[in-house]
């Protein structure tokens, strides 16, 4: 089981490598000419929606702000976690606990997946701050919200109530679903079951559940790359995993020492519960506990962005997916990025969303 699960690691860490590398060697003078202007551009918006915005300084609207920075400098998305503010939100005693940054009239909820935390969000946090109220939760589980022992506490049921739970908490009727990885999982689901409750959604390195499912159930490559969540499902199986294992994808070593911290500060048992509750077993016709033919189509615009270097999540899965939407989808294939598409392609992932948003 160790040698499997090291392997696991091994195997992600690598790849992720490469496609780092390979980046690398395709970037040009342009993309630094348009990563420079960006970055004028940038510190103008931050220099004007941040600076300025001391508090009890009202804007034109008479509406007050409360200070975030009193510097030149834009928020560096490693330092995001000094700017946000913390919550927590309470579903049936499980504490979620989730950070904010922005004050825009629209919320976007953002929810992570296996192996990460709220931060992983940061590229995209600080693109979208200064139009929306973006809120990063930490699934039940892991970093700072509650780990309650049992795997009945980790169904989708329970997850999927988690982010109604941070929707009450920010008193909001509705709002744009954001998720990556177990996170998008959890978004489909919130969009087939509360459509009145999504604006938008948009789903990063997750297909539709039925395709997941149909893929698993038909293509061997598909079956053959989730033998790890085979592993996971194995009793014992969290006694095996590290933080430092965990967080070997994060290639830069300020955000790793987060992650790390994280990771310590998490279950490892409760959060491969999301495998053991919830990833589909042979002979692959639904979801445990879930019909999937008594879903609604999702009535939201979706963007689907999806790293084609992806080992896990094969881009099969993403086909036919109008079969099972009722609105527009967009989707974006990235070739040179891998699972974590958000870091990968972090400025590409940013722009493409908050265009995204304004159509």
């Amino acid at each position: 089981m160790k040698k499997i699960l090291d392997s696991f690691i091994d195997r992600l860490h690598k790849k992720l490598i490469d496609v780092g590398s390979e980046s690398n060697v395709q970037s040009n003078s342009r993309d630094q000419s348009e990563q420079q202007q960006q970055s004028e551009q940038q510190q103008k918006q931050n220099q004007t929606s941040i600076i300025h915005r001391k508090k009890g300084v009202k804007d034109r609207k008479g509406k007050r702000h409360r200070y975030m920075q009193n510097t030149k400098s834009p928020i560096l998305p490693n330092d995001i976690d000094k700017y946000v503010t913390h919550h927590y939100a309470d579903n049936n005693g499980v504490r979620i606990h989730y950070v904010t940054i922005g004050e825009g009239q629209t919320s976007i909820i953002m929810i992570h997946g296996f192996p990460d935390f709220w931060y992983t969000w940061r590229n995209q946090m600080i693109a979208l701050m200064s139009k929306y109220q973006v809120a990063a939760i930490d699934l039940r589980g892991y970093n700072l919200s509650d780990k309650p022992q049992g795997g009945e506490y980790y169904l989708m049921l329970h997850l999927v109530s988690d982010i109604q739970a941070v929707m009450r908490h920010l008193e909001k009727d509705k709002a744009i679903i954001m998720g990556h990885d177990w996170g998008g999982a959890i978004a489909w689901f919130f969009a087939m079951y509360f459509p009145t409750m999504t604006e938008r959604l948009i789903i990063l390195d997750f297909p539709h559940p039925s395709g997941f499912i149909r893929e698993l159930a038909q293509n061997p490559q598909q079956q053959k790359q989730s033998a790890y969540a085979r592993d996971f499902q194995q009793e014992g199986a969290h006694k095996h995993l590290t933080p430092e294992s965990l967080s070997a994808w994060v290639h830069d070593p300020v955000a790793r020492e987060r992650y790390i911290e994280a990771f310590r500060r998490s279950d490892f048992e409760a959060i491969l519960q999301y495998y053991k509750q919830n990833y589909p077993r042979q002979p692959y016709q639904a979801l445990p506990g879930i019909d999937l033919t008594q879903v609604n189509k999702v009535q939201a615009p979706v963007l689907q962005i999806h790293g084609l270097q992806d080992q896990w999540l094969l881009p099969g899965g993403l086909n036919s997916t109008w079969e099972w939407l009722e609105n527009s989808w967009t989707l974006l294939t990235i070739p040179q990025a891998g699972h974590f598409v958000q870091h990968d392609a972090a400025d590409l992932v940013s722009r493409t969303i908050e265009n995204w948003l304004t159509l």
